[in-house]
């Protein structure tokens, strides 16, 4: 399936709009992961451990997104946006939301 970050695709007209969907997906970080994160704050460099946990995320929303997508009868997501953000005690989680329209190119 196109997943796709555009409203069009080239050379593809959309027959179809099937209608807007989205996914969420709320991590947690556990303590272990504050502890190295911590130390990469401190020493400076980048932080591999929340790099991964960013990307299961995303990874983990466009699964989603696809999945309803594909239960609607599309064959690809256009304008699919995806957000970050912080939630909990003292931001202690990840958001992850993304949105997009499921259509028929």
């Amino acid at each position: 399936m196109l997943i796709t970050t555009t409203y069009q695709v080239d050379g593809q007209p959309i027959r179809q709009y099937l209608g807007v969907i989205s996914a969420e997906s709320i991590i947690g970080a556990n303590f272990l992961k504050d502890i190295l994160a911590s130390l990469t704050d401190f020493f400076g460099g980048r932080s591999n451990t929340y790099e991964k946990v960013l990307r299961e995320g995303k990874e983990t929303v466009l699964r989603e997104l696809q999945n309803q997508a594909s239960m609607m009868g599309a064959n690809a997501i256009v304008g699919v946006d995806i957000d970050y953000n912080t939630v909990g005690a003292n931001g202690s989680m990840l958001m992850i939301v993304a949105t997009g329209t499921a259509v028929i190119i």
